[in-house]
């Protein structure tokens, strides 16, 4: 049995009460690290055993911050591999980029009633500038890393999206653009390629970004996805020789909001039907059917789709196998939930890196997912969107 460090009675007569506490968690910590230790070596401190499969190497030190205060730890050391206590956790990217953000935002007198609580949760009371520099510095240099890392390889699907966030920008709160692409490679794989915080959706803004991308590398991009915001349109077909694809779920969107409330489901799945059609042949013709039997009760509805009915099809004329991702920029919607949710607890960011680092530490966190996971598209598939005359080829013969 291991010998613990200092007797729990001896530990109770210890001390003055406002440390009681903190002596205590330290005492039940440190005594599920032996615990564990001792399982993992299959023998406990300084015993011979034909069991034992490992040993103790030594200590490191590592503050623990509790509601009861910091509480100074010894982890035990293995001579091989290694050990980490379950319940500390090494906080994650995301999660220390919130941390970060929260501390700057109270510093700086910008955060909300319930940030201030969630600081206080947090146990950072007390934390000084220079805690907060050296905390962000750390998340800043991993999350630009990401962001600016080189693309290589072809990217024939692009998906953009952007959100709102708030900021206090010279003595004002004002609504700022936060960006990002969403591409899959020639592999099959799906990445976050890039973000970029700004005042507006205008053109020169998504210009900039876009051509941002092609100096890192991006290429080959075929189709690009996104909602119908003009300057977006504007600077994909000035920076990419690509189709751009309507999100169908924007679409249904805005001919939903020329119609009654109680006449949605009926003229819902009047246009539903178009999206049925397998062939790109019979996808057009049933568009333009569909269009004719609204004209007449909704002709705003009529002459929107008369308007976009290349755009929002786009994506028929791209592999079947691929066609139920690239019909809408739903692959961004969950990544956009999440960053919404993370975003809200801050409320109000005290400025545009502090975004960033919130933002980027989470876009890198999803990309690292992504990257464990199964293909997101059938790999065969993309013979058809290839640079390489030789896979088009076979393609078309297959």
């Amino acid at each position: 049995m291991t010998k613990p460090t200092i007797a729990l009675t001896e530990l109770v007569e210890k001390g003055a009460d406002a440390d009681l506490l903190k002596q205590m968690i330290q005492f039940v910590a440190q005594r599920m690290m032996e615990f564990d230790v001792e399982g993992l070596c299959g023998a406990g401190f300084d015993v011979k055993s034909p069991d034992r499969t490992n040993s103790r190497n030594g200590y490191r030190d590592r503050l623990w911050q509790t509601r009861a205060g910091d509480v100074d730890l010894k982890i035990p050391k293995l001579r091989q591999g290694s050990y980490f206590p379950g319940f500390l956790e090494p906080r994650r990217t995301a999660e220390k980029a919130m941390a970060a953000v929260i501390q700057e935002a109270y510093i700086q007198g910008v955060s909300t009633r319930s940030v201030d609580e969630l600081v206080k949760a947090m146990g950072m009371i007390g934390i000084s500038k220079s805690q907060v520099s050296r905390l962000a510095g750390e998340i800043d240099e991993r999350v630009h890393a990401f962001l600016d890392r080189p693309l290589e390889g072809d990217w024939p699907y692009l998906w953009i999206d952007a959100t709102y966030v708030k900021v206090r920008e010279a003595g004002r709160i004002v609504s700022v653009a936060v960006i990002i692409a969403v591409a899959v490679n020639t592999d099959g794989g799906r990445e976050v390629l890039g973000m970029r915080v700004g005042p507006s959706e205008a053109e020169p803004f998504w210009t900039d970004f876009l051509r941002s991308l092609m100096r890192r590398g991006l290429r080959g991009v075929k189709l690009v996805i996104s909602d119908a915001h003009e300057g977006l349109k504007a600077a994909v077909s000035k920076v990419f020789n690509a189709t751009w694809q309507r999100c169908r779920v924007h679409f249904m969107r805005n001919a939903m909001a020329h119609v009654g409330k109680g006449q949605r489901t009926m003229v819902a799945a009047l246009l539903r039907t178009v999206f049925a059609q397998d062939s790109r042949a019979e996808c057009h013709q049933q568009w333009r059917l569909v269009a004719d039997q609204l004209r007449e009760k909704y002709p705003k509805i009529a002459t929107l789709m008369d308007g976009c009915e290349d755009e929002v099809l786009a994506h028929m004329a791209f592999p079947k196998a691929h066609r139920q991702q690239l019909h809408s920029t739903n692959p961004l919607e969950r990544l956009n939930a999440e960053i919404k949710r993370r975003t809200d607890v801050v409320g109000i960011f005290p400025n545009d890196p502090a975004i960033t680092r919130l933002v980027g530490a989470m876009l890198l966190e999803q990309n690292d997912e992504w990257c464990l996971q199964r293909r997101y598209m059938q790999l065969e598939a993309f013979e058809a969107v290839s640079d390489n005359p030789q896979a088009k080829l076979s393609a078309v013969i297959n």
